[in-house]
């Protein structure tokens, strides 16, 4: 019969925990550095859906391949200061004309349905029609009459659109996929 001695099976038992402990850094460290990434929504402009202090995942690997589409909500650096993160959804694509009049969204002329900004969260800004460029995109937040966004700083660039919210995951009662 061949039994290892306690400090050998102790010895054999820290190296597994080891090994296991910094495989799993790793990988953590791979997954955030390339394909999702934790963040927190600081602000109330993108509510009802996103609330202040959620945690959500954002895809920043596949999102790079994948073209951006109407309504996707986004993670972008601020064009007036690339240190600061915005999130809002967006709401016109290059090439596309946007006109607001009192608070209506038009895109291509015809009135934009917008079933994420609930009455209360309407706003009777207007701003004038509009085409947007090559490589830009319009952006607002769903609550309008607090949000700042491109009616305010323009439409952002393509290259400081950094990722797509993807999934909250805390807290509990407003977890699951972002709308």
């Amino acid at each position: 019969m061949n039994q290892n001695p306690p400090s050998a099976s102790k010895s054999r038992f820290f190296r597994v925990w080891i090994r296991d402990i910094s495989i799993s850094v790793v990988a953590s460290f791979l997954i955030v550095t390339f394909l999702y990434q934790p963040v927190r929504v600081e602000g109330t402009s993108m509510q009802p859906g996103l609330r202040d202090q959620d945690r959500l995942f954002i895809d920043k690997f596949f999102f790079r391949f994948e073209k951006i589409d109407r309504d996707d909500v986004v993670v972008f650096r601020y064009p007036r200061d690339p240190e600061k993160s915005y999130i809002k959804r967006i709401i016109a694509l290059p090439g596309d004309s946007i006109l607001i009049d009192r608070g209506r969204v038009f895109v291509n002329n015809h009135p934009l349905s917008e079933p994420y900004v609930p009455p209360r969260y309407r706003d009777t800004r207007s701003m004038p029609e509009m085409v947007i460029p090559d490589g830009e995109y319009f952006v607002m937040g769903d609550h309008r009459s607090i949000s700042s966004d491109s009616r305010d700083f323009g439409p952002v660039p393509r290259d400081l659109i950094y990722g797509k919210a993807e999934f909250i995951y805390w807290p509990a009662d407003n977890m699951g996929v972002v709308h």
